[in-house]
């Protein structure tokens, strides 16, 4: 088990499109292998820092989540210039 933790920092007046957003990517989260759950978290020192936290089976399972073509459909943020910076994204082994 592991449990991924994906920081986002967003674009002031973003916010609110970045957490609709967030209902599309749980989607796909949810219909993943190996994925078991995930929260969406904001930062109260800063309101357009997010951490989504995600537990997963293996770092295999949370990798092949991330190259998969549900993911890139998901995850526009570029084009719809949501994010101020690139995600970074950390992984915790239990």
């Amino acid at each position: 088990m592991i449990t991924v933790g994906m920081n986002y920092h967003v674009i002031e007046g973003k916010q609110e499109s970045f957490e609709e957003k967030f209902a599309s990517v749980l989607a796909a989260l949810n219909e993943a292998e190996g994925h078991d759950s995930s929260n969406l978290w904001k930062d109260v020192a800063d309101d357009a820092s997010y951490m989504i936290t995600s537990e997963w089976s293996d770092e295999q399972a949370f990798k092949d989540f991330i190259q998969s073509d549900a993911f890139r459909a998901v995850t526009n943020w570029g084009k719809e210039e949501i994010l101020s910076d690139r995600p970074r994204h950390k992984i915790y082994k239990h």
